[in-house]
């Protein structure tokens, strides 16, 4: 087996978060999210959904990041109606969902809905900012090979191995 180079934790009992990634590199990947106030929009993703500004340039960009590869750009401009201006899903652990719903709750009451138990073996909190984006926090439970989520898996073709 190869050697494990994701920033997301093992999902084991007691899993710990990765640590805040303040690193330069080529981002794989980032979502950009418009927002009509970047100091509110910023005050909400770093205080509800535990990001830091890695760095801003005021009144054009805020970039937001949680673990390496979690990048947010913020940037001025009208969000979407309604409908969600995007939908992107972040990992955590365990221990972090009821903390991050908490926290949105306190900051935006009516923001989340969850968490709730996925059969792939994840409990999922979803979170509508103030920018009306939808920011799925996903944590990985531990996988019992002898349990219904290990059972669901196979069924879907999914290789989990028996101990």
């Amino acid at each position: 087996m190869s050697e494990y180079i994701s920033p997301v934790p093992v999902p084991v009992p007691g899993a710990e978060p990765a640590e805040i990634c303040r690193e330069i590199y080529g981002m794989p990947m980032f979502v950009t999210v418009p927002s009509r106030d970047l100091a509110a929009s910023r005050d909400f993703w770093m205080r509800g959904l535990g990001f830091v500004d890695l760095f801003s340039v005021p009144g054009q960009i805020t970039h937001l990041r949680r673990w390496a590869f979690q990048d947010v750009l913020l940037v001025p401009g009208d969000p979407a109606g309604a409908a969600p201006a995007v939908r992107v899903g972040f990992s955590c652990v365990l221990s972090q969902i009821d903390e991050i719903a908490a926290r949105c709750e306190e900051l935006l009451p009516g923001c989340t809905s969850g968490p709730e138990d996925k059969p792939w073996n994840s409990v999922e909190l979803e979170v509508v900012t103030p920018e009306n984006a939808r920011v799925v926090m996903t944590a990985a439970r531990p996988l019992d090979p002898d349990g219904p989520q290990a059972d669901w898996m196979r069924e879907m073709g999914i290789e989990v191995p028996r101990p």
